[in-house]
Parts: structure tokens; C-alpha cells; sequence
């Protein structure tokens, strides 16, 4: 095993370096929406590679992040990353503006480097996100300190075309606080930002060879006094083996500030995911008390068979708060799998609610966004097609079969990875990691796209 192994394992869901081509399924409709490109990357200083999707804002500007690009001196990753505008267009058929609000400079400044998860915002308009790399810490990646990664805030000018203020709010240290931030950052009422580390926390050895322990949950709480530091608290380490082990980010928070989320290992020590585990979900509870601790509680262990396995995106809820995610692998054939997760007294009940089979497009790499009615969106990785949109509707009865939709089928070279966001008109938005006109290896630098009913 080479030191790039441990590495490859990470960004098999955020970057797809190995491929995918096993992870198909049939689907039962044509395609029946368009897309279109709102912006391709170049590779240069106005990044490539989007990590994670995008975010509107009130006037209808959409945000997020490159893990590439802005800059080339980081290291250890070389390209530094940045955080991006797309400015609508004043007439129709004009092109949508990109601004870049920032871009990473890595440890050598203090900086954070390569996201590796989406932008969130606040009602101020603020925009807050991590980078994987860079920062204070002292972490070493292939015998460069390279740094554990960062929180940080973006806050708008006060004066229109001014300058964006970038404060970073907290660099990993890389033991017990987390290593490796991975996936979105969520909000809770009273301001605090909740997220995961792919590394870290102190505990767990069999995880990985080159990054330490299995990764963390933390929670990043805001000052009590204007300009003071914010604070960090791991709310759950976890420690492989039959506890979880590299959680995904994406988490979710329901009315009781329980938090859910899920780990792409860990759990299930046997059986076909071998010692690495199939991956959990799981439920952390706060304290009665201030002076307790979190209380971690297995949702649901997968096992591949009947369930899914490597669940590869974070957890949503519906109105009446059952869970649903996805997996990518799941059955036999290789394929992946939506799966909703509901409770009846205090035992939650998985069950599958679509097994993606080894004839079609591909299979899942993000998570779901849902609409008023109920229905699920997701964008499913490369197989017989580059990567797709669907749509599962959810039963006009109770106990009837959900129904599956391929809404657009990408052209060669595109591969989303990201979570769709829906805009005031029902069309949706996100990114390909690839294609578009940019010049980044054979297969372009990554675009954002929107597609809509024809």
C-alpha cells in the first residue's frame, strides 16, 4: 500500500478517483427536464473542481467553493481552492458573472486550503464553509506539515462592489478536536455551527494508516463578546471498528437539537464490507445537563445485503421527520441505494426505498433534497450514462412503491457530487466536478448548472 491509498479512500466520494462504473441502475423514464452551464471553470484563478454545491442568497446570487485553483502555491495539495459569486444575469441570455470572494493561501499563511464540502449562509448574508487543509495545526501529510484544517466566515461589504472581510473562526489541531473537516457546515437556533472531520478525535487506530482516528462531530459555538474567538466543542469521537468511522458532514438537526448524520465505515465489522465496516447513522443527544456529555446512538448499522453500504452524503428530513439518504453500494450487483429511516417509540426501521441495479446511469454520491410534496432529488456518478438527475416520487398510497425518474442524463465527462437547492421557480441547481470548457485534464474543470422542466 502506497502512502496515496489512504488519501484515494477519502476522495472516493468527494473527487470519484476511482471509478465507478460498477454502481449503475435501471431507471423507468426518459429524461424529460434541460440543463444549462451557468458558469465553467478555467483552472486558473477562478478555481476548478467545485466541492460541494451552492447556496442562494435573497437577491439570487448563488455561493460555494473550489477545491482547486485561485492559487498554486499550498501545499500539500498545490492548488489552494476558493470561494465563489455567480452574479444572475440583468437580461435574459446574458451570461451569469462569476467574483471570486477568496482565495486559500494553506499554512504557509494561516490560511485554510482545498474545501471539501459547500457553503452555507446566513440571514445576514454571511458565508461560512471549511477547508480541509492549511490552517495552525500542525498535521503532516507525505512528510509536509500541510496543516488540519479550518472553519471559516466570508461577510459581505458594507458597500456595494467592495471587498469581502475573510475571518478564519477556528484551525484543527488534529488529536482529539478533529482532522480533515469534510462535507456542509449546519446551523442550529442559537448560532452554532455544527460539522464533521473525516480524521481525528482521538480515537480509533484501523481507520487509516497515514491520518490518525476515525474522525469527529463537533460543534463551533460564536462569541459572547463582538470580535472574541469562537469555540469548539467534539460533541462524539468516533473509534471505528463497531462504532462508526469517517462521518460524511451533511448533518441534520431535528426539533429537540438531537443530531443525525452518518459515517462512511465503521459498524458492521463482517460480512461483505470486510474489517472497514458498511457505515452507520447515527444519533448524538445533547446533555440534561451542562457538565454531561453527548450521547451517541446507532441509528442504523448497514450491512450491503438488504440495506446499502458506504452511505455517501448526509441525512435530510421530511415534515413528519423520518430520515432519507443515500448509499453507494447496496446489493449484489454493486449498486447503491435511497433508503428512508423512520421511528416508532424509540427503535428506528430502515427500509429501501430504491436499489439502484447494474444496467443503468450510476449510482448515488450526494444526498437528497426534498420538495413540499414529499418527492426526493438526487444526482446519481458515472455508468452507462456521465452522471444524471432524478426525481423519486414519493406512493399516491400507503405501502406502494416509490417511482423513479431521470430527469437529465450529463453529457461525457461531467460527474456531480453535490446536493441540488431548489429556487422560487422549482428549477434546480448544483455541480459537476468535471466538464464544462475549462482545460483541467480530459475531462474540463467542473461547471455549475441549473436544470428545469422543458
Amino acid at each position: 500500500m502506497n502512502p496515496n491509498d489512504g488519501w484515494s479512500r477519502l476522495l472516493f466520494v468527494r473527487l470519484g478517483v476511482i471509478l465507478l462504473s460498477f454502481f449503475v441502475f435501471a431507471m423507468n423514464a426518459s429524461a424529460e427536464w434541460k440543463e444549462k452551464v451557468l458558469y465553467s471553470f478555467q483552472g486558473g484563478t477562478d478555481g476548478a473542481v467545485p466541492a460541494g454545491g451552492v447556496v442562494f442568497d435573497q437577491q439570487g446570487n448563488l455561493y460555494g467553493a473550489t477545491q482547486q485553483g485561485g492559487g498554486t502555491n499550498c501545499s500539500p495539495m498545490a492548488d489552494c481552492g476558493t470561494v465563489y459569486q455567480l452574479a444572475p444575469p440583468s437580461k435574459g441570455g446574458d451570461p451569469w458573472t462569476e467574483t471570486v470572494l477568496h482565495v486559500f493561501q494553506g499554512k504557509q499563511h494561516n490560511d485554510g486550503e482545498f474545501p471539501s464540502g459547500g457553503v452555507i449562509a446566513d440571514a445576514s448574508g454571511n458565508i461560512y464553509g471549511t477547508a480541509s487543509y492549511g490552517g495552525t495545526g500542525d498535521c503532516v501529510l507525505l512528510g509536509i506539515k500541510g496543516g488540519c484544517g479550518t472553519v471559516f466566515e466570508l461577510s459581505p461589504p458594507q458597500t456595494k462592489g467592495g471587498q469581502w472581510t475573510y475571518i478564519t473562526l477556528y484551525s484543527f489541531k488534529g488529536g482529539k478536536d478533529g482532522y480533515l473537516p469534510s462535507g456542509d457546515l449546519v446551523f442550529d437556533g442559537a448560532g452554532n455551527l455544527y460539522g464533521a472531520t473525516y480524521f481525528g478525535g482521538g480515537k480509533g487506530t484501523t481507520c487509516n494508516p497515514y491520518y490518525q482516528y476515525c474522525g469527529t462531530v463537533f460543534e463551533l459555538s460564536p462569541p459572547k463578546i463582538k470580535g472574541g474567538k469562537w469555540t469548539e466543542k467534539v460533541l462524539h469521537s468516533f473509534a471505528g471498528g463497531s462504532d462508526g468511522a469517517n462521518p460524511n458532514g451533511g448533518l441534520v438537526l431535528d426539533s429537540k437539537g438531537n443530531v443525525y448524520g452518518t459515517t462512511y465505515g465503521g459498524g458492521n465489522e463482517s460480512g461483505e464490507c470486510g474489517s472497514l465496516g458498511c457505515g452507520t447513522a447515527f444519533e448524538l443527544t445533547p446533555p440534561t445537563q451542562e457538565v454531561d456529555s453527548w450521547k451517541e446512538k446507532q441509528v442504523h448499522v448497514f450491512t450491503r445485503d438488504n440495506d446499502g453500504a458506504q452511505p455517501s452524503g448526509g441525512l435530510i428530513f421530511d415534515a413528519e421527520e423520518s430520515l432519507f439518504g443515500t448509499a453507494l453500494g447496496g446489493n449484489a450487483s454493486g449498486g447503491g441505494v435511497v433508503f428512508r429511516m423512520t421511528k416508532a417509540g424509540r427503535v428506528w426501521k430502515e427500509t429501501v426505498l430504491h436499489w439502484f441495479s447494474n444496467n443503468g446511469p450510476g449510482a448515488p454520491l450526494a444526498g437528497l433534497t426534498i420538495d413540499s410534496l414529499g418527492d426526493l432529488y438526487g444526482t446519481t456518478g458515472p455508468g452507462s450514462q456521465y452522471g444524471t438527475v432524478f426525481r423519486l416520487k414519493t406512493p399516491v398510497s400507503h405501502g406502494a412503491d416509490w417511482t423513479l425518474y431521470l430527469l437529465y442524463a450529463f453529457p461525457n465527462g461531467r460527474l456531480p457530487m453535490a446536493n441540488l437547492v431548489f429556487d422560487r421557480s422549482g428549477n434546480l441547481y448544483s455541480t459537476t466536478t468535471e466538464g464544462g470548457t475549462g482545460a483541467c485534464g480530459n475531462f474540463g474543470c467542473g461547471t455549475v448548472f441549473a436544470v428545469s422542466p422543458k
